[in-house]
């Protein structure tokens, strides 16, 4: 069952009704805003009806002074080199800034550092390089605001550096000609949130004077970048990422069309969804696997064949990419499975010799959604290691590395996402001191936020248009996420090669269709007549002519289910696992008496074997789900005592055990002794 929380948002059906009065808009789509806290006049109008919503981009710190020096450098024919990132967000930012100032007559050219030998951001190697080859002012793109020391050493090599980024700002700043960064503490941009090629597109708005003209010309670059690197899709992102979409769709540059040819999306209307699932991810394909010099071959394509060449080389990494981070996705589950102190730390930090860095922040982000927590997964290479962390709404994983930040050799990033260095000696350090960390905090759970609670008359093709409206889709403005509640289960069917459900459901009379992807029959632990409920997004589906709306569930449990109650039993259950104390309370919930135990053996005796974890063996039994975490010891207990066998998740009884003494079992004392 789902270990999710699901979050309802609040709405208000009065205000929602002023709302379609004063915008003429559908009582659905007024009420969708109210849940999505849109309801200032001047905010809808803004959200729903603003194409053209650009902000001074000189309000942003140094923005007059990056302006200043490179229009010098572009008249005085000062040699320039951009200095980008590897990732989507790097290489559009490095795009997009080289095209303009190419189309300016500047002496310019680019240089993006290979992930695995190089590393993130400028390096005084660089700089040396940089000063040889006779370059004058060096700009970086997405990366820059934390090169103190690159800086210091241009600056005495006689380099000028520019920085504009948008990663978090440390203690000094570097000393550069500017630092054009939005997070400044001394920025008062009223919008904060650019990706790093919306920071890009600020100078290039402010170089050329003219942001309308700006955003006609570079917008797909923008769109494609701000939405790989999931910041938030509102204010001017959103503006951005609209009118790029628009460009991409009318045909956008040899690049970009060939990656929709190998991304089959190119008969398609896209969508900021298809966006971020099929274009971005290519992009990053190549600075993972390869070069990321790949996708700038691509988006600085000037003819079909050149991009589609590029297009079939990132096609070829991408591929590397889908294989190598199942490898080692399966590599660090497996390990993780294996032991205690990793399974059940409340941060996942698992580790492996030589495991591909271009993927490790991927294979986190797996773990997330596996797990249910935040995740660090490192690659080691002998005495060192480089980590990528992901965490969960609620957790900053960045503050909990600053925490523990004398283990680390370096570390940088966002509240969400983080990378650093590490001795490999000190790993087991690392994982100690965070779970301390955490355990003096209440951790939050991975959520399922709601919009609205429906009814499924309301699916219908017109809700397609109504939806339509709140695109484009990201952070912070995801694709609306709807429930229906204690829905009878009427039809289970097994589609696409028994890899996927179509389940038919009913609720007070309405039958309705809905698809579980990725989930096969065997996986599936409901059966006919199960009262469920249902978290979902609405998709357009085409067939024939016909356009009709398709329900695609994203999380499903039992109608009766307490996830207060589990999740609570389920905390102390790992704590113990992970080897930490417990309070006598906690110790209490966890151990079950005759009786319990009985209770538990009897269901085994009934179905011989169970797949489906111990909350749905409380709703199959009758046990309340607060003792779902018990019910967990008693499954331990039994395999310790070889009254059951676990293969994988499956539990089976083992027939004629011979008699068995539960005051023996080792389980049963550490509770005792720990609690």
């Amino acid at each position: 069952m789902s270990r999710r929380q699901w979050v309802l948002s609040s709405n208000n059906r009065d205000l929602a009704a002023e709302i379609a009065e004063e915008f003429s808009l559908d009582p659905f789509v007024a009420l969708l805003l109210t849940a999505r806290g849109i309801t200032d006049s001047e905010e809808i109008e803004q959200f729903l009806f603003e194409d053209e919503l650009f902000i001074d981009p000189y309000s942003i710190t140094d923005m007059d002074k990056a302006v200043e020096r490179i229009r010098k450098a572009v008249d005085g024919k000062e040699k320039i080199m951009i200095f980008g990132d590897y990732d989507a967000d790097g290489v559009t930012s490095t795009s997009l800034l080289y095209l303009y100032l190419k189309s300016k007559g500047a002496d310019v050219g680019y240089y993006i550092p290979d992930r695995v030998s190089e590393g993130y951001g400028l390096s005084c190697d660089s700089v040396k390089a940089f000063c040889s080859q006779g370059v004058r002012l060096i700009i970086t793109v997405d990366n820059g605001i934390n090169a103190v020391e690159e800086t210091a050493l241009a600056k005495e090599l006689g380099l000028d550096v520019v920085i504009t980024d948008h990663h978090k700002v440390g203690d000094v700043l570097p000393d550069a000609a500017a630092a054009v960064n939005p997070h400044r503490s001394d920025c008062n941009c009223e919008f904060e949130d650019y990706a790093g090629v919306g920071v890009a597109f600020k100078l290039v708005c402010a170089l050329e004077g003219d942001s309308y003209s700006v955003l006609n010309e570079y917008a797909d670059l923008a769109a494609i970048g701000t939405l790989a690197d999931v910041v938030p899709i509102v204010s001017e992102n959103r503006v951005i990422v609209r009118k790029g979409i628009e460009i991409i769709n009318r045909s956008s540059r040899y690049g970009i069309e060939a990656l929709k040819e190998y991304a089959s999306v190119s008969q398609k209307k896209l969508t900021s969804s298809m966006v971020s699932y099929a274009l971005a991810p290519r992009i990053n394909a190549a600075g993972r696997m390869d070069t990321a010099r790949l996708a700038m071959n691509l988006l600085l394509a000037e003819d079909k064949a050149s991009a589609d060449n590029a297009a079939a080389l990132m096609e070829k990494a991408n591929l590397d990419r889908h294989e190598t981070e199942a490898a080692v996705t399966n590599s660090a589950v497996d390990y993780i499975e294996a032991h205690d102190e990793v399974k059940y730390a409340p941060v996942i930090v698992v580790a492996g010799e030589n495991w591909h860095q271009g993927v490790i922040g991927i294979v986190a982000s797996r773990l997330v959604a596996r797990y249910g927590k935040p995740a660090i997964v490192i690659s080691t290479d002998g005495e060192t290691g480089k980590g990528s962390c992901r965490s969960i709404d609620g957790f900053s994983i960045y503050d909990a590395l600053s925490e523990a930040k004398d283990m680390l050799t370096h570390f940088g990033g966002h509240t969400l996402a983080a990378g650093f260095g590490i001795m490999t000696k000190d790993i087991d350090r690392l994982r100690s001191a965070l779970s301390e960390y955490c355990y003096l905090r209440e951790m939050p759970y991975l959520k399922t936020r709601i919009d609205l609670n429906i009814k499924p008359s309301v699916i219908t093709t017109d809700l397609l248009g109504m939806l339509g409206m709140f695109e484009p889709y990201g952070a912070e403005n995801p694709q609306p996420c709807f429930s229906v509640k204690d829905a009878v289960l009427k039809g289970i069917r097994p589609v696409g090669e028994g890899r996927h459900l179509r389940l038919t459901l009913s609720k007070t009379g309405e039958e309705f269709n809905a698809m579980l992807f990725s989930t096969s029959l065997p996986e599936f632990p409901y059966a006919l007549g199960d009262r469920v409920d249902i978290a979902f997004r609405i998709e357009r589906n085409e067939f024939r002519g016909e356009v009709y709306p398709s329900v695609q569930i994203s999380d499903i449990r039992c109608s009766d289910f307490d996830f207060d109650g589990c999740e609570t039993g389920m905390r102390i259950y790992e704590k113990f696992r992970g080897g930490a104390n417990l309070s006598r309370n906690e110790a209490e919930l966890l151990t079950p008496d005759r009786d319990f135990f009985a209770c538990v053996y009897r269901f085994f005796m009934s179905e011989k074997t169970f797949s489906f974890g111990a909350d749905m063996l409380c709703h199959k039994s009758g046990i309340p789900y607060r003792y779902a975490a018990r019910v967990l010891v008693c499954l331990d207990i039994m395999c310790e005592l070889g009254l059951l066998k676990k293969s994988n998740s499956t539990y089976s009884i083992v027939e004629n055990p011979g008699k068995k003494d539960l005051g023996s079992s080792a389980i049963l004392r550490s509770l005792k002794e720990r609690g």
